[in-house]
Order: structure tokens, then sequence, then C-alpha cells
């Protein structure tokens, strides 16, 4: 098929010669692709704006031996230009866009990385929830949907019912006594209580958290993602915790 359309979010962008860019996006249908934005860094781009990250659109583009390009592009939601208008909204949504773009590969289909992606995106443009609950609501689902689902009350070694107090990243999360490696960490259980109620959507339990419950779970929640990916999230960094 030399020209498709899609629907897509914009997950990052990269100078290409002069004027072009190149643009990652996650599409619905396709998953991840890499597409030549031709002269979208001039003023007079007629669509240079609708491919900035975090931005919802509809494209059409031409397939290419190496790269595919952008023949058409509609905007469905202005989520990229509603977040850049808050600093914590625009940190939290780079995290998001460069885990799902580290957790997905090209051209196979990831329709439940798109959605979680779309509700996640759409949360932060509209304000909906704390902007760093909805960061770590969604690496924690993201991470779910990739294989690496948390446990947050039973124990994820042996299975015994909990809660536990234990918690140790590379075991998996929570930790029975009988399971606990050294080194694992004792986090409060309103924490834990926390990051179940964000990896479920249980917003009522997550928007009611205290402060310093919502930093150690952004703690261990950071630890288990960068454990399972195996290199950090850069944009991690300029999240405000």
């Amino acid at each position: 098929m030399p020209l498709y359309r899609d629907e897509a979010i914009v997950l990052r962008t990269q100078k290409l010669g002069e004027a072009d860019r190149i643009v990652t996006l996650l599409t619905r249908r396709l998953g991840k692709v890499r597409v030549v934005g031709k002269g979208v860094r001039r003023t007079k781009s007629r669509f240079g704006s609708r491919l900035e990250p975090g931005m919802h659109i509809d494209v059409q583009c031409y397939e290419g031996r190496t790269l595919d390009t952008v023949t058409q592009v509609e905007t469905l939601d202005p989520w990229g230009d509603a977040i850049a208008r808050d600093y914590p909204s625009y940190t939290a949504a780079t995290a998001v866009l460069e885990t799902c773009d580290r957790l997905t590969e090209e051209r196979e289909p990831a329709l439940q990385q798109y959605l979680l992606l779309a509700g996640a995106v759409r949360s932060l443009a509209g304000r909906e929830h704390d902007p760093n609950l909805v960061l770590d609501a969604y690496l924690l689902r993201a991470l779910a949907v990739a294989g690496w689902a948390p446990s947050f009350h039973d124990c994820a070694k042996c299975g015994a019912p909990g809660p536990h107090r234990g918690f140790h990243v590379v075991a998996g999360g929570a930790v029975c006594p009988s399971c606990r490696p050294p080194g694992s960490a004792a986090p409060a259980p309103e924490t834990l209580l926390l990051l179940s109620a964000l990896l479920a959507g249980d917003w009522a339990i997550a928007d009611a958290s205290d402060l310093h419950h919502r930093r150690e779970g952004s703690g261990l929640t950071a630890a288990f993602l960068q454990w399972h990916i195996e290199r950090g999230i850069r944009s991690l960094r300029m999240v405000e915790r």
C-alpha cells in the first residue's frame, strides 16, 4: 500500500537537512512509524505545527524505501499545544512520550499502548489530575501492557496473600518476609495502596493521597521502570517530584 492513512500521536521529532524533520508517530493501526515531514521547519509550512510532540492527528503518508513521507495532516486534538502551556504537564508528557517510544517497536501494532498513551496525554492536556499521578499511572500501566506488571499486594515471588511491607524491584514488587531479599525497600502501606490504585485506575484513592506517599511511590515507579527497560528515561530528570 504505497499510500496509507491512520490516526496517530506524535512521539518525537528530529531535524533532517535544512527544513525537514523526521517524525516518530505511534499510530492506532500500524504501531510506531518514522516519517519525513518535508519543509515543516519553514515558517510557511502547511502542517509543521501539527507535527509537534503530543499532537493527536490524522495523517496520510506515502511509503518510501527507507522512510515514509507525510503528504497530509489534520489535527484531531491539539493536546501538544495545551500541554506546552503548563510546565509540570509538559515535563510529565515528555516522560510519557519517551517511555512509549522505548516500549514500542517499529511497524508492530500496539493498540493497547496507543489507547493508554492517548488517555494519559488527554488527561495531562485537560488538567484532570496531578501531572505526577498521571505520569506514574501511565508508567505502571504501560509496563503491565508490556508484560511487566508489578505486584503491590500479594508476594511477587511465591504469591503469598498480602499486604506485605517489603518491596523489591528485581523480584517484581511486594515480597513476603520469607521471600524478601536483602536491600528490599519498606514503603509505607499507604504508598503501596496508592500505587495499586494508579495501576487499577482508582482515581478517588489516588487524588486523595498524601504528598509524601506520592513522592515515595514515584521513586518506586521510576526504579521499577528503569530496571525493566534497562536504560534510564532522560525526561524523568526534568519532572518535579
